[in-house]
């Protein structure tokens, strides 16, 4: 019996030693990928119109993810979240940074235009972009905020001049298709 015990004993200490080195488990933090699942939660909370815990998770995303792409959609959920809860003027500057991030995205651009409107701001936005000519996307927002302002012929005129001296954009199929409906509505 003494010696299974010690035979035994011997097999237990020299089992440690025949592990293979780095067989510990370890987890990496990864800021991008916890900015998504964050955002997520924002959505979620969202569709749940629990709108405080959106705006944490919202604000959380961004300040683990501050200077990407994504960071510019998580800008926009925020925005859309404030707008929601009638704080257009904490929402002027998320659809802003939205845009400084990516300004390929049409969506940002009409969000910024309807909070605008929301703080009545447009007579005074659209005269502020009929004399700005030096960023090709101020033909955007000018075309946008023809349109709230109720000429949608201008909005038109003034849209189709953006298409047509940059067709190759990301962001003018979405523009085209915006023209379409914009004619459709006034036929």
């Amino acid at each position: 019996m003494k010696r299974f015990l010690i035979l035994f004993a011997l097999i237990l200490l020299t089992v440690p030693a025949l592990a293979a080195p780095g067989t510990v488990v370890s987890y990496t933090i990864d800021p991008e990928k916890n900015a998504y699942e964050h955002n997520n939660l924002g959505i979620m909370y969202v569709e749940e119109k629990d709108y405080y815990a959106a705006i944490q998770e919202f604000k959380i995303a961004i300040s683990l993810n501050p200077k990407t792409q994504a960071t510019a959609v998580y800008f926009n959920n925020l925005g859309k979240v404030y707008m929601t809860i009638g704080y257009p003027d904490l929402a002027l500057d998320c659809f802003q940074q939205a845009i400084t991030q990516y300004s390929l995205n049409f969506e940002f651009y009409k969000n910024l235009v309807g909070c605008y409107k929301a703080l009545g701001q447009i007579p005074k936005q659209l005269e502020i972009y009929k004399t700005k000519t030096d960023n090709p996307y101020d033909k955007l927002l000018l075309g946008l905020l023809y349109e709230e302002n109720g000429d949608i012929r201008k909005a038109i005129f003034v849209l189709d001049e953006f298409v047509v001296s940059e067709p190759n954009l990301m962001i003018t199929p979405a523009v085209k298709s915006y023209i379409q409906e914009l004619v459709n509505k006034i036929m």
